[in-house]
Parts: structure tokens; C-alpha cells; sequence
């Protein structure tokens, strides 16, 4: 039986909840997300809070990609933020202080840990930044998470901008080979994950 056609398309304004959804449920085995949630019983809610405090802060939901097959609901979701604003300002995160404490609990300086490795590695030259792409569980394995980057990685071809990308997971790295990435370096945070930062040039 022939698969429907993928469709990816910009998310819309009031779709920050659906992309938070897909997400959350997408890295419920990702070991960063394990590392800061080490309460498996637990990880599905936090991740809810987390991803629904990631897309309440950034700007333009317009730049996420949806995908999904043609006529259905979105399954897969790319989170990309625009050069020069892949960094979240600290006054951003002040304001949803109590969001974080409610997310993270006593995880909050596990959190601030990744983040700021993540930061010290992060490359300095303008770039469009692939923050989060994930599939629902029950549709991986499709090609959907893959359409939904190809559909911003052409228009970063057309920019003639390269895209970065960090991932903890192993196995996504020959994924986003396949995508023209390249492994750039790798870094690990103390007690936790093993993280591959990627880069890929305009085509």
C-alpha cells in the first residue's frame, strides 16, 4: 500500500501547543532529556512543561515546520530559529522563572549546566539553528521528522546561509549526515550526555 504524500507547511500562531506536543512526546527516550529527568514516571509531564516554556519563548512560530501526511494532522515539527537569534535573552528566562521552577524542580541546575555547555560550543557565525526536530513515536521511521528539516534547509540554500544543529543521540547523526550535516566536534557534559555538534553548508 502506497504512503500518503508528505505535506510540510509553517506552523501558525496558535499551534505552539500542538508543537509542544509532538516534541514532548518525540524525546521521551532523548538522553538529555533523560539526563535532566531521571524519573522516568515523571519525564512525560516535564516534558509537556519544558517544550510548551520552549515555544512560549520563541519569536516566530511562523519559522517551526509541520509535517505530516497530506489531509492529516501534523506528526513532526522542526524548531529553527532565525541568525543571530539562537540564544534566548536572560530576560526572557526571568520572566518565566516560576515556569521554570515548576518544570524543572530540584533538575534546574542540571538545566543550567546543559544550556551553558551547549552555549560555550555553540558557533559564532551566522546561521540558521535547528533547536528541536522530532516525530510522534508511532510515526518515526517515515520520513516525516526529515521533511520537515528539508523544508527550511532549502530555503537556507536559496539564503545561501548554512544550518547547526546539536544532537545527544547517536543514531540521528548518520540521519542528519543524510541531510548534508557534518560533524563539527562533540563535547559531554559532566554525569551526563555525549553531544555531537553538526554544520551544514549552503548547497
Amino acid at each position: 500500500m502506497q504512503r500518503p504524500p508528505i505535506a510540510t507547511r509553517p506552523a501558525a500562531a496558535d499551534e505552539r501547543g500542538l508543537a509542544a506536543g509532538i516534541l514532548a512526546r518525540a524525546f521521551i527516550d532523548d538522553p538529555a532529556m533523560a539526563y535532566l529527568f531521571r524519573m522516568a514516571e515523571e519525564r512525560p509531564e516535564r516534558l509537556r512543561r519544558l517544550f510548551g516554556l520552549i515555544t512560549s519563548l520563541d519569536p516566530d512560530p511562523a519559522l517551526w515546520t509541520l509535517a505530516g501526511d497530506a489531509g492529516a494532522a501534523p506528526m513532526a515539527v522542526a524548531l529553527w530559529r532565525a541568525p543571530g537569534d539562537w540564544h534566548t535573552p536572560l530576560s526572557a528566562m526571568l520572566l518565566r522563572l516560576p515556569g521554570l521552577l515548576r518544570t524543572f524542580g530540584l533538575a534546574l541546575p542540571r538545566a543550567l549546566a546543559l544550556q551553558a555547555a551547549m552555549e560555550a560550543h555553540h558557533p559564532a557565525a551566522p546561521h540558521w539553528y535547528l533547536q528541536f526536530a522530532g516525530c510522534v513515536p508511532e510515526a518515526q521511521g517515515r520520513g516525516l521528522g526529515g521533511a520537515a528539516i528539508r523544508a527550511r534547509l532549502a530555503l537556507c540554500d536559496a539564503q545561501g546561509l548554512p544550518a547547526a544543529l546539536e544532537t545527544a543521540t547517536e543514531r540521528n547523526v548518520g540521519l542528519y549526515e543524510a541531510l548534508g550535516f557534518a560533524v563539527t566536534g562533540t563535547f559531554r557534559i559532566k554525569d551526563g550526555p555525549h553531544f555531537w555538534s553538526m554544520w551544514r553548508e549552503p548547497r
